[in-house]
């Protein structure tokens, strides 16, 4: 009996170190992961700004963080908007402000939250709920960046995710201050090598670039041969001015089809037409309250 009460000490001793040997190795390689996926974002907001060592970021540039929520209350729903208040430059708190569907506005409600709490889901979440109450149910949609330049809106950071030839496919999509399309990057997606995975290459992304907010709207994928001096232009092999007037040129043509992957083409494109039309009428909305009723945002 004793042999055997000895042999389960030692097999729990030896769970319990097991257990927390795994328990730590996966809080530090999580915290590595999200420090990884973080320096990997802000690496492509910056490229998609076209910032690089060339072109610096001025000192003068910001970036502000919108959350949309969807917040339930008994039979009725309404949108939430935690944004960040105070003039450019100050550090005013934030604000969660509700909008019905049709875009009246219901109510607005002081977040406690700091500057970096607010990029944490779950201190983000735990905050908005307990300044709206219990008896309100939220439910955490989309993030938006607004990017300004001495307070001045100059472009618009979208994340997305929609469904692929395999697996959803998640993008970025950067935005000018009329919706116009200032670039795109693929951040996630299970695409077939050589087919559907081609929607990462210079050639097709940058098809997007310049698009107007009309184009966007009613944008369409064609099967048939992208012209060879628009793909030498997408992929960068002639200089900047020469670039830049075939980008014009090619503004309001619609997307050539991946060969062979025309799914994983029309997905992407769908995915940014309507990530673009639903974030446009979202923010013209939002900005709408936000002037009506008096909340300065730094935006």
């Amino acid at each position: 009996m004793k042999m055997i009460l000895t042999i389960i000490f030692r097999l729990t001793v030896s769970c319990l170190i097991a257990g927390t040997i795994i328990g730590m190795t996966f809080i530090l390689t999580n915290k590595a992961k999200k420090e990884n996926e973080f320096a990997r974002e802000e690496k492509v907001v910056y490229s998609l700004l076209g910032y690089s060592q060339q072109n610096p970021i001025p000192e003068s540039m910001g970036m502000h963080e919108v959350f949309r929520y969807i917040v339930t209350e008994g039979d009725t729903q309404s949108i939430g908007y935690l944004v960040p208040v105070g003039a450019h430059g100050e550090e005013g708190g934030f604000s969660f402000v509700r909008i019905i569907l049709d875009g009246t506005f219901v109510d607005r409600t002081d977040v406690a939250l700091s500057e970096e709490s607010v990029r944490e889901r779950g201190d983000r979440d735990a905050a908005i709920q307990a300044a709206v109450g219990a008896a309100k149910q939220i439910r955490f949609t989309d993030q938006t960046i607004v990017v300004t330049n001495h307070g001045t809106r100059t472009a618009y950071l979208l994340h997305g995710k929609f469904p692929g030839f395999k697996t959803n496919i998640a993008i970025m999509l950067a935005l000018d201050p009329v919706y116009s399309v200032i670039g795109l990057e693929i951040m996630e997606h299970e695409e077939d090598p050589g087919l559907g995975a081609e929607i990462e290459q210079d050639y097709f992304k940058n098809q997007f670039k310049y698009k107007p907010f009309d184009k966007i709207k009613t944008i369409e994928v064609v099967k048939k041969p992208m012209p060879p001096d628009y793909f030498d232009a997408l992929e960068g092999r002639v200089d900047e001015s020469a670039a830049a007037g075939m980008m014009k040129q090619y503004k309001d043509e619609n997307i050539y089809a991946l060969t062979g992957a025309t799914i994983s083409s029309d997905a992407v494109s769908s995915g940014v037409k309507g990530m673009t039309k639903k974030f446009a009428y979202r923010i013209d909305i939002l900005d709408k309250v936000l002037e009506e009723q008096h909340i300065g945002v730094p935006f």
